[in-house]
């Protein structure tokens, strides 16, 4: 993993069966400097029955409400046969290719192209054998939660721990899983609440339209962004309209870069190296309103504030009155401890 926070462009099955695709959302995920371009690994026969139905907003975003989800997921699905290319092509182009699994053996098959980390899916979190099976690989492991309670989610964790995996290795992603999601359904306090709870690393895989939440999320804590990548919103498929267009990534990623550097310090007030030049600049000394001459006892009617700040500062004014000067002073004069008896 890393100590940045961690970003995955989800590719997912944008890719639309077609291998160019595959290898230009890519190249998109890397120019708008993604850490991870991610596709699905599945055969439809392992991940449906010919009898399930799509949800709402695959039969709307696809127009389709004639297919099951056999048949879309049959069309969406990647041949092995790319993925040793499209690995070999994310490095040429400096990205992390990883896919997720969704069943027991696509994830022997990720694991020996060599994944960096597992991606467990929110719909697989009470899949008790498959969550066992990744555990048994002893690698990191993302585990999105979408549609499940705290409990739930604890259970998922408790059944990888005891199956080997150090709890340290798992990082837990809030997530909401309807597409899109309405920003009164995000509830990113939630992934707070996960981490204080369940003493995890936490992330967040978003499915709201727009950048806006992925960066509140960092603000919030999430060490991992997951965010679906299309080449265009308006290309037939079940989730390209709730993804992010290249440079609407690149602008996301370009954000939580400086979202993450703006609250790496140390917590500590005190003035930054860029900002020092501008205290004597900014703050003010004690100043003479008029020409006084020597001997003048100072009051508060004599002393103005005015910048610069280099000279005595307005805090020590209760010193300064009633004190006398010891020769002629000009008007404005920016008074000194030595010029007083």
């Amino acid at each position: 993993m890393s100590d940045k926070v961690l970003i995955i462009a989800e590719a997912g099955v944008n890719h639309n069966g077609d291998l160019s695709i595959a290898r230009k959302l890519i190249e998109a995920a890397a120019d708008a400097g993604a850490d991870c371009i991610k596709f699905q690994t599945f055969k439809a026969e392992k991940l449906v029955s010919a009898s399930a139905v799509l949800a709402d907003y695959q039969a709307k975003n696809t127009g389709n409400t004639d297919d099951s989800q056999f048949v879309m997921l049959k069309k969406l699905e990647m041949p092995e046969e790319w993925y040793p290319e499209l690995k070999q092509y994310a490095a040429q182009h400096n990205i992390i290719f990883v896919s997720t699994g969704f069943d027991e053996d696509s994830i022997d098959f990720l694991d020996n192209l060599g994944m960096p980390f597992f991606k467990i899916p929110s719909g697989e979190i009470t899949n008790k054998p498959f969550l066992e099976h990744i555990a048994s690989k002893g690698m990191p492991v993302i585990l999105s939660t979408g549609m499940s309670e705290i409990e739930e989610i604890q259970a998922a964790i408790q059944v990888m721990i005891d199956k080997g995996l150090a709890k340290d290795k798992i990082t837990v992603l809030h997530c909401n899983t309807a597409y899109p999601t309405p920003m009164t359904d995000v509830n990113l306090q939630a992934m707070k609440a996960i981490a204080f709870e369940l003493g995890v690393n936490v992330g967040y895989s978003d499915h709201t339209l727009g950048i806006e939440v992925p960066i509140a999320a960092v603000a919030l804590g999430a060490t991992v962004i997951e965010k679906h990548i299309t080449l265009d919103r308006n290309m037939p498929g079940p989730d390209h309209l709730s993804s992010l267009e290249p440079d609407e990534l690149k602008e996301m990623v370009k954000a939580i870069r400086n979202i993450s550097l703006a609250i790496s310090g140390d917590g500590q007030k005190k003035p930054t190296v860029s900002e020092s030049q501008n205290k004597m600049i900014a703050r003010k000394s004690i100043h003479l309103k008029n020409q006084l001459p020597a001997g003048h006892l100072l009051s508060s009617a004599d002393l103005e504030m005015k910048r610069p700040g280099d000279g005595i500062s307005p805090m020590e004014i209760n010193k300064i009155i009633g004190k006398r000067i010891k020769t002629d002073l000009p008007f404005e004069y920016k008074l000194t401890l030595n010029d007083l008896e």
